[in-house]
């Protein structure tokens, strides 16, 4: 199955695949991300270092498999947040999922590691689709999706209801089609692939 590159780069973040040499950089992150996390992420409840090492062994295992494909967020060498190209929704259509520490917030960084998992997940074959789901009181999320040029297609009740206490319980649904992606980066590219 077609993978798309262990390494993405762009001005100022840089995306690669994760390690299991990650793990205490990830913790860390984590560790220090949980106020920022606990209200949208259900995993970030109860983060542990064991439950952090079986994400690194799953994210390996998927990334084999052509599930998942995620990234570390990094800049300046320094593990920031993480990133992720998802088969889990309709034939022909990745969903991108991401989170970033709160001191990097405002920066367009997690605007920049989205543009370069587009870009990567639309050079992909058969790829004709990439959507952002994320809960409709997730305002942050939802401003990603639009400065990346994603249109809001659907709003719908979460089928399992909010899982969070920030959840709403509203899934807010973004997709971008390979035409959408081609007519905006005709002649530009900056992102670059390394492999």
């Amino acid at each position: 199955m077609e993978k798309p590159a262990e390494s993405l780069r762009s001005d100022r973040v840089d995306l690669r695949r994760w390690r299991m040499s990650d793990l205490d950089a990830l913790e860390r992150a984590i560790r220090e991300s949980l106020d920022h996390l606990v209200p949208w992420m259900p995993w970030a409840a109860d983060p542990g270092r064991q439950q952090t090492a079986e994400f690194l062994a799953r994210c390996h295992e998927k990334w084999e498999t052509g599930e998942d494909f995620s990234y570390a967020i990094t800049s300046d060498a320094e593990v920031i947040g993480s990133c992720s190209l998802m088969r889990r929704i309709a034939a022909g259509g990745l969903e991108i999922g991401y989170w970033i520490h709160p001191a990097r917030t405002g920066r367009g960084l997690v605007t920049m590691a989205v543009a370069g998992l587009v870009g990567a997940g639309f050079r992909l074959d058969g790829v004709d689709h990439i959507e952002i789901h994320h809960d409709a009181a997730n305002h942050a999320s939802g401003a990603v999706a639009r400065r990346s040029g994603f249109t809001e297609i659907e709003r719908l009740p979460a089928p399992e209801g909010p899982l969070t206490s920030g959840e709403s319980g509203i899934d807010v649904i973004w997709r971008m089609t390979a035409d959408e992606w081609r007519a905006r980066t005709a002649g530009a590219d900056t992102v670059r692939c390394a492999s």
